[in-house]
């Protein structure tokens, strides 16, 4: 059986983001429980705002169609959702507008549909971007992604890490395997 293969990337192009800290060791941790994982950058993928008149004149940008590819590829998704007044970033919400748009023969959504997606946020606040997962999960759920119901909300991030950038709590790093292996076994079903 081939290796469940799993997207991820963060809603954040920030240099030091708590998003991307703990986007690489919820990599580390899936790769050690044999799934293959592919991180992008998404300060690799600049897009404009979705904007339906620009996209009717010159259709999806280029980095939106090696996105759609990328996700395709895919069997599922690890989104590390930064939170930004109460809800999704605008980088993230744009990058899911501009990757769920319809391409040639692909319909809208097609990437997205029935694929597991696993979910986790840190931030510097007491609720570590609870608040910001809510909206993700409804903006999934509706594209037709299978949201899974476990999360990981890192709350005060700034102190969550070791200089070496592993979790320095036992129990957020086994908080944080509560999330990413129900979607390995997802994935291996």
């Amino acid at each position: 059986m081939a290796k469940p293969k799993i997207l991820a990337f963060a809603g954040s192009t920030r240099k030091g983001s708590f998003n991307q800290r703990l986007l690489q060791v919820a990599v580390e941790q899936l790769r050690q429980q044999e799934v293959e994982v592919t991180l992008v950058d998404l300060a690799e993928y600049d897009m404009p705002l979705l904007n339906q008149d620009d996209e009717a004149a010159h259709g999806l940008p280029p980095n939106a169609i090696r996105l759609q590819d990328l996700l395709l590829e895919h069997d599922g998704l690890l989104l590390a959702c930064p939170e930004y007044n109460s809800s999704i970033t605008p980088l993230l919400k744009n990058t899911i507008d501009w990757i769920s748009r319809p391409h040639g023969e692909r319909a809208s959504t097609v990437g997205f549909r029935g694929k597991p997606v696993a979910l986790v946020a840190a931030s510097g606040g007491a609720l570590g971007g609870l608040r910001g997962l809510r909206h993700v999960r409804e903006i999934l759920g509706n594209i037709g992604m299978i949201v899974l119901p476990g999360q990981l909300a890192l709350s005060k991030a700034h102190e969550a890490f070791t200089p070496e950038g592993a979790l320095a709590d036992a129990g957020q790093t086994k908080a944080l395997d509560g999330v990413l292996k129900p979607l390995a076994d997802y994935l291996r079903r």
